[in-house]
């Protein structure tokens, strides 16, 4: 991890501001927008792009999915411009977990996926290719989602070693999050009972 040089003042208004900005729910905006009902009745729940994708709106998913990792990502790159590298990892794991946990919908959020993805690509864009390219083979390779963010997770720290290691620490932080988040899937991966990619929610 960098060196911490941000007094802790401004490192504690990054995580806070960060963490607004990562709470903002771009999946139910979107839902909103294009009269798709309310998220957390539809298909998994979730509010992220992937359950967006379940009403067949393909735009509407899209832009939940740039909106949900374009947030974590001007997080890390606002807070790295303004107090330098130790600011930027810790504003792109507060907007991570203002996604997974935010207060306004009683800390009931989203899995993280593209917000992690958005968070790495902004921390270092080499390391961010490795982490969108393995999220797409896994996710090609099953054609299931969650199988994509899975692989992704345990990946993307290996690809840190050689791409960016002073971002090892966050990438492990992430991917431990990530397959938390993720264990109701893995329950269903291992019953073969995990929706696969595109399918519409009933």
């Amino acid at each position: 991890m960098p060196e911490i040089t941000t007094p802790a003042l401004w490192l504690i208004v990054t995580a806070v501001l960060a963490y607004g900005l990562g709470s903002v729910s771009f999946g139910l905006l979107m839902a909103r927008v294009f009269g798709l009902g309310d998220l957390r009745k539809i298909g998994s729940g979730n509010i992220g792009a992937t359950n967006v994708l379940r009403t067949g709106n393909k735009l509407a998913a899209l832009l939940t999915l740039v909106g949900d990792a374009g947030k974590a990502g001007a997080a890390v790159l606002i807070a790295r411009a303004a107090l330098g590298p130790d600011a930027g990892q810790l504003a792109g794991f507060a907007a991570f977990a203002g996604h997974a946990y935010p207060v306004w919908l009683g800390f009931r959020g989203g899995k993280g996926v593209a917000t992690f993805l958005g968070a790495v690509l902004a921390l270092a864009w080499p390391l961010g290719l490795a982490a969108c390219a393995s999220w797409l083979a896994c996710a090609a390779l099953s054609r299931i989602s969650s199988v994509g963010a899975l692989g992704a997770a345990v990946l993307v720290p290996i690809w840190a070693i050689w791409l960016a290691p002073e971002a090892i620490a966050v990438c492990v932080a992430f991917g431990l999050l990530i397959w938390w988040f993720h264990r109701t899937n893995i329950a269903r991966i291992l019953r073969g009972e995990e929706p696969r990619i595109g399918r519409k929610a009933a």
